[in-house]
């Protein structure tokens, strides 16, 4: 009578195939640090390895690894917070890293990193991932009208970033 775990050989493969960049990206942008990146991604995977799971279907599977992903971003920052860690913030991106560049192009990190972590975290699933306003506000835990407004702000500051960067006006088509 044993239950089939939802993490058996097959649906692994394809958990780790399909969302592991997107855990990756997702944590980067929160984050700021590779390494924390990585570890967020094993921990949404040996939670979903480790709990008896089910969803309705694939848009509720990814919108759990999103939530998810989210709240062990938070774990680490209410960590760091206790610890009273220097922030990653004042030290220098790597001149060549080759992590970043596999979640996203260098230049484009830097840019979203300059803005508001809501800025940075709404523009991803909608642009990235291909969320709607109102999905985007269900995984947040915010109304959709603050979706809104951080979509619109956070294209506005990209916009006036990019134009003081004349050499990166291409980083973000639409802003």
């Amino acid at each position: 009578n044993a239950i089939m775990p939802y993490m058996d050989n097959s649906n692994t493969e394809r958990l780790v195939n399909t969302y592991s960049v997107m855990i990756l990206r997702i944590s980067f942008l929160y984050l700021k640090q590779t390494c924390d990146a990585e570890d967020v991604c094993q921990e949404v995977f040996l939670k979903m390895l480790l709990h008896d799971l089910s969803f309705n279907d694939i848009e509720h599977e990814k919108a759990w690894i999103i939530r998810t992903t989210i709240n062990a971003c938070k774990d680490i920052v209410r960590k760091r917070a206790v610890r009273n860690l220097i922030s990653i913030e004042d030290v220098p991106l790597p001149d060549t890293a080759e992590a970043e560049d596999n979640l996203l192009d260098k230049e484009l990190i830097e840019v979203l990193q300059m803005l508001p972590l809501n800025y940075r975290i709404s523009l991803f699933l909608f642009y990235y991932e291909g969320y709607k306003i109102k999905e985007i506000a269900e995984i947040l835990g915010k109304n959709e009208s603050a979706v809104s407004a951080y979509l619109s702000r956070g294209r506005k500051k990209l916009k006036r970033i990019l134009q003081e960067d004349q050499g990166g006006r291409n980083l973000i088509v639409g802003a």
